[in-house]
């Protein structure tokens, strides 16, 4: 399987878009990722064409959120002749109705992110070795709107860029939780005490940061042999501004604009919107069938409780946007939002995923480091939340 060099989706060569550019063949996802990668390369157009056209998108029924509807669909259906399965449709209706909404306008706004704000940005401002670049690399976090795994490609990537190891931890830590698509269907789920989660993410991306700093300092850490000294003339401020003051409202731009959003949108739920799905289907086979005294015998607001969490969200292998339902039912269940913190951020701190790619790539230490200094500050914060909540 190769590599989307746009969104860092896996693409399997027979059923993609590619594109040959100076003797290599780059394959993509989709012709969204196809024509912003062919403008960033000031790709020939008629180059970019031919590779639309003869680009072999994938055939609907073999498109993840497709394939993984259909199975919720026909559970829903045989649950109306099947009474055993009414606790799974219930279940699953409530989370529907629940989330549509923050799902739907996370895409949305996830598009208009994707299509208005360039990567050369994010690896700009990532590269300094200075304590700002870890807040620089939290906020733009926020901006990211992929799930948890397309982060990790995001990630190495910045990483081949130069962008700094202690950046690029901490952005890995922020991007998942902080992001504004997820930050919008956490608030869909947990109402206000969303921002507890979302602040206390922020919180472990910059305080693990800056530590990730002082071990490169005193190099118990390796450093980025990437690195390298941007142009210091370079603005972004300015950037922006010569951008805006070369566009110009028309039907056409506008247009052009509502379809680059709309690619990007659609880009992204290819991404993240089956995760969501099984997301919610596990949630709703877990609420439906797991009963309430298992979630607090085994998952109450304890310290034992809460080190159970993080073992059984260690395993679990889901992507951010389908743990968040699982996170919700952890609550739901429970009343225990440190749970539910601990569940979403050991997706990050204690998942093999994410260790193994920083161990491969980045650095054995810096895989090493990340869990003793991250586990603490997530079980702190987790017995936190079940104190105030």
């Amino acid at each position: 399987m190769k590599k989307d060099p746009i969104c860092g989706m896996a693409v399997d060569e027979k059923n993609s878009f590619k594109l040959d550019i100076n003797g290599k063949t780059h394959f993509f996802c989709s012709e969204n990722c196809l024509k912003k990668f062919a403008a960033k390369n000031n790709t020939p157009q008629d180059i970019v064409k031919s590779a639309c056209i003869a680009g072999i998108p994938v055939p609907f029924y073999k498109n993840k959120t497709f394939i993984v509807t259909l199975a919720l669909g026909i559970l829903v259906l045989l649950s109306y002749a099947l009474p055993f399965l009414m606790p799974f449709r219930k279940s699953l209706l409530l989370y529907v109705k629940t989330i549509w909404w923050a799902v739907l306008l996370g895409l949305l706004l996830g598009g208009a992110l994707d299509y208005y704000i360039p990567r050369e940005y994010i690896s700009h401002i990532l590269a300094k070795p200075r304590k700002r670049t870890i807040f620089y690399s939290v906020i733009l976090g926020f901006f990211m709107s992929a799930c948890s795994h397309g982060m990790l490609a995001i990630s190495i990537e910045l990483h081949k860029k130069g962008a700094s190891n202690s950046a690029v931890v901490a952005f890995l830590l922020s991007s998942p939780w902080s992001n504004l698509t997820l930050t919008i269907m956490l608030i869909g789920f947990f109402g206000l005490k969303a921002f507890y989660i979302i602040i206390s993410a922020f919180i472990v991306a910059i305080t693990t940061g800056l530590i990730f700093q002082i071990l490169e300092k005193k190099n118990l850490i390796e450093k980025n042999e990437n690195v390298c000294v941007t142009e210091e003339d370079f603005s972004i401020i300015s950037d922006i501004k010569n951008r805006l003051s070369s566009y110009k409202i028309s039907l056409a731009t506008l247009k052009k604009d509502i379809v680059g959003m709309y690619g990007g949108a659609v880009s992204l739920a290819n991404m993240v919107l089956w995760w969501v799905l099984i997301g919610v289907g596990l949630a709703s086979l877990a609420g439906g069938y797991i009963p309430s005294h298992m979630f607090h015998q085994y998952m109450g607001p304890t310290i034992l409780g809460l080190f159970i969490t993080l073992i059984l969200a260690t395993v679990i292998e889901v992507c951010s946007e389908g743990s968040a339902p699982m996170a919700f039912e952890i609550f739901r269940q429970t009343g225990a939002l440190g749970n539910s913190f601990v569940f979403l951020m050991a997706g990050v701190v204690t998942d093999y995923t994410e260790i193994g790619l920083l161990w491969h790539n980045v650095g054995r230490r810096t895989a090493i480091w990340l869990p003793i200094i991250t586990v603490p500050q997530v079980v702190v914060l987790g017995v936190l939340a079940n104190i105030i909540f």
